[in-house]
């Protein structure tokens, strides 16, 4: 699928029924006329443009909303955005929602001029009954590099010239489905956000640990991209979560492991994607964290890739109520890389330390096997000397292990 076509046509595609509204402002951007809204239209298998999906007025909560159906689950419809300065005096926005009942998510974005900067949030179709979804500006993850969305420090939301409803190439699995959606609105104010103090409480890995030495069962949910993506060529036999799920099986630990990674994919990127691992684990007992190739070819700078990590960090205690212990691992280096990640690297280890999470340092135990052509020998990537082979895969599992199992 070309991407490119997923966005740039967004004065033709427009979503019918949004009225985007400052109601503190007493100002409503019109609303377009729902009969001539029409889906992005892509080339499919026949070389032939087709709309992704279709748009239909119907009767919502209030008023009129759109149902809009995605059959391949792909694709975006794209309505055009009228941002003033006072938008960046509001905290977020919100809007009513109802959906097919389906365990799928809803994806939203907001885009600046230059289609550059893109910020994305996935929201829950579970429910066929009228649900109200709040988001804070801080809410939404950058889709490609950028800061996050601030008045103060990083984009201002009066920079938004473009919103999307759907998904991006990033989601990879995109089953069918279908919601009703009326009524965006700005919000002024939104009721404070958890202002808890997650890293003053924070016990770092005590929790996992005392639950295996007690072989209690444990949930961990493995966030990562195509060093842990089960659906690479270098994983398709075996990945190191499996194999640290067979070490935790050795010394009586039932391991249940959520894989959500997915090759090609950034950190940022999964932030949006996360809800979907959520809704299998809700409250897990450890969430690992491990990226950086990618990140890096999308130019994010070892600065940006702190941010990154900080919000991942606020987000996983935020959304599991602090019941899960987390776990950095820095970014591991590349035959042909084996110095490049050292910022990203750096960037691990500061916010573990700054956050008090745990940290498996990857890159420094796998610069002591000795110099990348001596790590090349002895099996510690895959063929294409990037991805991890045996030697790597049984390193990264053993010091996960060894982490979960001192609690250090």
């Amino acid at each position: 699928m070309n991407r490119m076509r997923l966005f740039v046509s967004a004065g033709a595609v427009l979503l019918a029924m949004f009225a985007v509204s400052a109601r503190a402002f007493g100002q409503n951007i019109p609303m377009i006329d729902p009969t001539k809204a029409k889906p992005q239209e892509v080339k499919g298998k026949d070389e032939k443009m087709a709309p992704i999906g279709t748009i239909e007025v119907v009767d919502g909560k209030s008023g009129k909303a759109a149902k809009l159906t995605f059959p391949s689950g792909t694709g975006l419809f794209t309505n055009p955005l009228k941002a003033t300065p006072d938008w960046d005096q509001t905290d977020g926005f919100s809007f009513w929602v109802k959906g097919d009942g389906s365990d799928s998510l809803g994806g939203i974005e907001l885009m600046d001029d230059t289609y550059a900067l893109r910020y994305a949030y996935a929201f829950p179709i579970d429910s066929t009954e009228w649900k109200k979804i709040t988001v804070r500006w801080s809410d939404l993850a950058p889709e490609l590099t950028g800061p996050f969305v601030d008045p103060a420090k990083g984009t201002a939301p009066s920079k938004f010239v473009a919103m999307s409803l759907g998904k991006w190439f990033y989601w990879r699995d995109y089953p069918a489905y279908s919601y009703t959606i009326e009524n965006v609105v700005l919000e002024k104010k939104l009721p404070p956000a958890d202002t808890t103090d997650y890293t003053a409480t924070s016990t770092g890995l005590a929790q996992i640990a005392q639950k295996i030495k007690a072989k209690k069962p444990i949930t961990i949910v493995t966030m990562g991209d195509s060093l842990t993506d089960t659906k690479h060529n270098s994983n398709t036999k075996i990945a190191w979560p499996q194999m640290l799920a067979d070490k935790l099986k050795e010394v009586g630990v039932d391991a249940k492991v959520i894989n959500p990674a997915a090759g090609g994919t950034t950190l940022s990127q999964n932030i949006v994607t996360m809800p979907r691992w959520e809704k299998l684990a809700p409250n897990p007992d450890l969430v690992i964290i491990n990226f950086g190739g990618n990140d890096f070819d999308t130019k994010v700078t070892g600065a940006m890739f702190k941010n990154n990590l900080e919000h991942a960090v606020d987000r996983i205690r935020r959304d599991t109520k602090g019941s899960a212990d987390i776990l950095i691992v820095t970014t591991c280096p590349g035959f042909k890389r084996w110095d490049t990640y050292k910022d990203l690297e750096q960037a691990g280890r500061d916010v573990a330390a700054e956050k008090k999470v745990g940290l498996v340092d990857l890159a420094t135990e796998a610069r002591k096997l000795g110099t990348a052509e001596e790590t090349l020998k002895m099996n510690f990537w895959h063929w294409d000397n990037v991805h991890l082979g045996q030697k790597g895969k049984d390193m990264f599992r053993d010091l996960v292990f060894q982490a979960i199992q001192n609690g250090k």
